[in-house]
Parts: C-alpha cells; sequence; structure tokens
C-alpha cells in the first residue's frame, strides 16, 4: 500500500464533511482530480489511502466530479456500501445541486429545463459532449434543470440541478444553451473572468446505506465568492 506524507493525509482530512463508519464525503477543491491518469500527479483516490483498514483496504469512490468542479463529493467506506450508493446514483434518486457562473446569452426566464440528449466525440484527443438527435448512435438523454439566483448584464449565477448523470453534462448543456460556465476552457469562455472552472458541487442529498437521507453541503470557495461579487451577483449568494 503506498504511503501519503504527512502534507497529503493532513490535506485530504482536512476536506472532510462528514465521516461515519460507511461513508466519508469530502469537500473537493477545483484543480483536485478525482482519479488518476495521463499527467496526473495527485488524486483524491490516491489520497484516500489517509482512511486505509488495517488490511489495506480504502474508501471506495462511488461518483465524479471533473477536475475544475469544487464540491461535495462521497465515498463508501465498505464495499457493501459502495454497492448501495453506485445503485442510488445509477438509479437517480440522488439530488444533486450545483452552483455555476455564466456568461452569454440568458434567458428571459428565470427557470426552466434543459434536455438536449449529448453524444461523446474526440476532438484534438479529448473527449466531449455534443448535442445529437436522439436517433443518432450513442446518443443519451440527458436533462438539466436551471434556476437563475442573480443577474448583472450578460452574467448570471445560476443553479443547476441534474437529473441524469452525463459526463460533462451541465458543462455541455448551459454551452448549448449559449451561456458557457465561466473558466470552462473546453465548453466556452476559457479563462475569461474567471481563475478556473465556476462550478460547484453545493449539495448532495442522498439515503445512507444504513437508512435514512442525508444532506450535505459545502460552502462556496473563495474565489468563486469573489468572481461574483466581481460581476455584481453577490446578491444570489
Amino acid at each position: 500500500m503506498p504511503e501519503l506524507s504527512t502534507e497529503d493525509a493532513d490535506f485530504v482530512r482536512n476536506l472532510v464533511i462528514h465521516e461515519d463508519d460507511k461513508v466519508i464525503v469530502f469537500n473537493k477543491p477545483s484543480g483536485l482530480a478525482v482519479q488518476g491518469g495521463g499527467g496526473i500527479s495527485r488524486s483524491l483516490d490516491d489520497l484516500l489511502v489517509a482512511f486505509a483498514k488495517s488490511n489495506g483496504k480504502r474508501p471506495r469512490l462511488v461518483h465524479r466530479l471533473d477536475l475544475g468542479t469544487s464540491g461535495v463529493i462521497i465515498t463508501a467506506r465498505t464495499q457493501p456500501a459502495a454497492a448501495f450508493l453506485s445503485e442510488e446514483f445509477a438509479s437517480r434518486r440522488t439530488e444533486k445541486t450545483y452552483l455555476a457562473l455564466v456568461r452569454g446569452a440568458l434567458p428571459f426566464a428565470d427557470e426552466g429545463a434543459l434536455n438536449t440528449p449529448l453524444v461523446k466525440v474526440e476532438e484534438a484527443g479529448r473527449p466531449r459532449m455534443i448535442a445529437a438527435n436522439p436517433g443518432r448512435k450513442g446518443a443519451l438523454a440527458a436533462v438539466t434543470h436551471w434556476r437563475i439566483l442573480a443577474r448583472s448584464g450578460d452574467a448570471a449565477l445560476l443553479e443547476a440541478r441534474p437529473e441524469t448523470g452525463r459526463m460533462h453534462q451541465i458543462r455541455a448543456h448551459l454551452s448549448i444553451a449559449g451561456m458557457p460556465i465561466l473558466g470552462d476552457w473546453l465548453y466556452g469562455t476559457g479563462a475569461e473572468g474567471a481563475s478556473r472552472l465556476m462550478l460547484h458541487a453545493a449539495k448532495l442529498v442522498v439515503r445512507h446505506p444504513d437508512g435514512g437521507e442525508m444532506c450535505f453541503e459545502a460552502p462556496l470557495p473563495e474565489d468563486f465568492k469573489l468572481a461574483a461579487t466581481a460581476l455584481g451577483l453577490q446578491a444570489g449568494l
């Protein structure tokens, strides 16, 4: 079992929102990958070694957040808990609420739903999701409910609640709708007005493996609040 430095162990323990004998919930910072891969030197999955049992078994991932997305992510401490939570996500019984800073052609309405099917393509060696006709091979149904919390010119603080859990769903849907997320180099505005992808997983409602519903929330990071304030959107925070 790989060993963690004291610095890394302290770092990941400071991210914990909730911990019990079945689950550990973290407030993931933007820039921390959930899983390792090409060019990634540190990931949450690697850092879970800090919570390993004496037999070496460590908590398991049951869902994902993009590298640039901050906020709530839950892991399972046991295999039965992992199976239970994975099924909760797969069956869409969880409730996920995100906050995003967007800019573009804002709709007149303050709330609505985006239900454009998405399909994964490779562009320049990178996967991304694009709009697809329902009959296209590989097209996936995708639904994102949205609500504008504050507006200022062509910028808005927006709440997004994905009904489905497709890769990059919120990012792709908002870009297709003409209001991409600030800092999203893949789907829109790049670094314009943002130091990183301004998408935050603010709340997760999920059933606990032992029964009962639990709600976990992650406070907004300072860089998100500063960016919102700079855009005149602080009233929605």
